[in-house]
């Protein structure tokens, strides 16, 4: 009896995202954007003077 009851509660939703997919609703959450990462690196304990370059860019460690 409860699997007859789930598997219409299941059927009642797909009808009802299928409905609301005609108006451009969706039912699921969109996804949230993934982060970007920026790897760096740390130049330890050498002064700023001593990473960059004469021309003003700055060197790897």
């Amino acid at each position: 009896m409860q699997a007859l009851i789930e598997m219409i509660i299941g059927f009642v939703a797909l009808l009802a995202a299928a409905a609301l997919s005609q108006f451009g609703l969706q039912l699921d959450a969109p996804d949230k954007p993934r982060r970007e990462v920026h790897r760096v690196q740390d130049c330890g304990d050498k002064p700023a003077a001593a990473i960059l370059t004469a021309a003003g860019d700055q060197q790897d460690c």
